[in-house]
């Protein structure tokens, strides 16, 4: 907490935290204390507070009366999306003919972790060509004369079953539900094939695939993934994976790395994007039924 006192009017200043992530959140607040039958006017605030520190939201200026006298207060949300450490300089409030000055506010924003660049990428496939632009007009053609055809198809079994002399129908047997890694694994491999980053199409690219993993962690593990946040979701998961610190750590890579791109409009380089390719594919393969059993075994025989 921040004090500055100039004749009968005390400007004080709070900040709830001074260190935080890129995107997160802070509440800076003033209150200017002064004698009943004074008026403070306080600064006009956009919708940054200096360049690079966005004003979220900002509270009405409220004001109360107690036994130390006048309190104005207002509070701001404060948030910003550049790694940088920002200096407030003194704001203006005054009153009547008189200025005073608010103390000088730090403020440090950082990249929530930084990507291991020693580790070793290839490329997985080499640059494809662009698709041919009238073939997205043919698959939507195909697709809705797939879609008459369908309707075709039920409208003649409903007449047939209309018309049935009332024998029994037997059921439908329903194929069996694939398993949720082969399923990931398969996604896996189209999004490795269409390599859409390549083409400018990075939001795109860590949408699928970290949709991809939170449709995996919800059959796999039972965690609702697609309905939760990525806080929410390494939450539910780090007791799972209590024993796979690492594998943890790697997925709250990918999952830290897609919301920056998602929402703070960062600019992924080559190498993270493969990288999160990589790590998707190993939290399949080292999570699924066949690996967990295996790994079981093994610690069963280390422990005889």
């Amino acid at each position: 907490m921040f004090l500055g006192i100039l004749l009968s009017i005390v400007i004080t200043t709070s900040l709830d935290s001074t260190l935080l992530t890129l995107g997160d959140q802070t509440k800076l607040q003033f209150e200017a204390t002064c004698a009943p039958d004074e008026y403070v006017t306080y600064p006009t605030f956009g919708k940054e507070l200096i360049d690079g520190v966005e004003i979220v939201r900002q509270s009405a200026v409220d004001s109360t009366i107690d036994k130390q006298g006048k309190h104005y207060t207002q509070e701001l949300v404060l948030t910003s999306f550049a790694d940088s450490l920002f200096f407030i300089e003194p704001l203006v409030f005054t009153s009547g003919n008189d200025t005073f000055y608010s103390e000088t506010i730090t403020l440090n924003f950082v990249q929530p972790f930084v990507l291991d660049s020693t580790m070793n990428i290839t490329d997985i496939r080499d640059i494809q060509k662009a698709p041919i632009w009238w073939w997205g007009y043919i698959r939507w053609i195909l697709g809705a004369l797939l879609l008459i055809g369908i309707g075709v198809l039920v409208w003649w079994l409903l007449g047939k079953i209309g018309n049935y002399n009332g024998k029994f129908i037997p059921a439908a047997k329903k194929d069996p539900e694939r398993p949720a890694d082969e399923v990931a694994l398969e996604a896996l491999d189209r999004i490795r094939e269409e390599k859409i980053w390549t083409q400018g199409h990075t939001k795109q690219y860590h949408t699928e695939l970290t949709d991809v993993l939170r449709t995996y962690i919800a059959k796999r593990f039972g965690v609702a993934s697609t309905e939760k946040t990525s806080d929410e979701t390494l939450q539910a998961m780090k007791p799972i994976l209590s024993e796979q610190r690492e594998l943890h750590a790697s997925l709250t890579k990918v999952l830290r790395l897609a919301d920056l791109v998602k929402f703070a409009k960062w600019q992924a380089t080559p190498d993270e994007n493969e990288q999160a390719l990589h790590i998707a594919y190993e939290f399949v393969n080292e999570t699924k039924p066949v690996a967990a059993e295996a790994k079981e075994e093994n610690e069963q025989i280390v422990n005889e």
